[in-house]
């Protein structure tokens, strides 16, 4: 069967159904539960993403599939899970909410090219930023992924000596590179889904993103000129 966006959760009652889902080439965000009911919180972003995302979202009672139980381990709590190219990428077990959103966005540098929606009107100037941005598990989307211009995501910790070495390189970074490159810091102690969505291991570490894609992530306090010219290269890159 031909798989489809749907604008509403898909529902699966069998391995068999749900190897049909992966021939999508969507990204699917795939929750495994017991059939009982679930938290508004959880229920409703789940029901968002299906409406507004990209991406396949696709419930499985496993009360009625315990093969799908067997195959992804599931334990007695929801099991939340982001798929694509047939990969897990990503599991949060008893997830909320702002789960859902982590998970998105981990989702979003696999959805085809032609899926993606334009993230800002042509005739909207992007806006200019001379310091680097404090980003949030609520507003990463909005600011990083949507952003119309490249992002360098610095993940730090104010406790992290060598951030603070870092820090006044890309304050003064950002505002050389004002109007062609935004930085954003995102405090893993304050984040932690951020970090746990990307695998941050150490700090700092820094994520570029251009187009919605993440391109390339380097850990460590890097010098001034070799940070000078990562965001150059980053402002030259072409996106497929």
């Amino acid at each position: 069967m031909a798989i489809v966006k749907a604008d509403t959760p898909l529902l699966v009652a069998s391995s068999a159904e749900f190897n049909e889902m992966l021939k999508s080439e969507l990204p699917i965000l795939l929750l495994l539960w017991n059939g009982e009911a679930l938290r508004s919180d959880l229920k409703n972003e789940l029901d968002r993403v299906a409406r507004e995302e990209p991406m396949l979202v696709v419930k499985a009672d496993v009360s009625r599939a315990p093969e799908l139980a067997s195959r992804f381990e599931v334990g007695k709590h929801p099991l939340l899970l982001g798929i694509a190219n047939g990969e897990v990428i990503v599991r949060r077990n008893r997830p909320w909410g702002t789960d859902v959103s982590a998970i998105v966005e981990a989702l979003k540098p696999y959805v085809p090219t032609q899926q993606m929606p334009s993230v800002v009107p042509p005739s909207a100037p992007p806006r200019v930023d001379t310091k680097p941005i404090k980003v949030t598990d609520q507003t990463f989307r909005k600011e990083v992924i949507e952003s119309p211009l490249p992002v360098v995501v610095d993940f730090w910790a104010p406790w992290c000596g060598p951030c603070r070495q870092v820090a006044p390189i890309l304050d003064k970074l950002a505002a050389e590179f004002a109007g062609k490159v935004r930085i954003a810091k995102v405090n893993v102690d304050e984040n932690p889904i951020l970090a746990q969505t990307f695998n941050i291991m150490s700090i700092p570490t820094l994520m570029f993103v251009k187009g919605g894609k993440i391109v390339g992530q380097q850990a460590g306090a890097l010098p001034e000129h070799i940070l000078r010219d990562a965001l150059n290269q980053l402002v030259a890159l072409k996106i497929a």
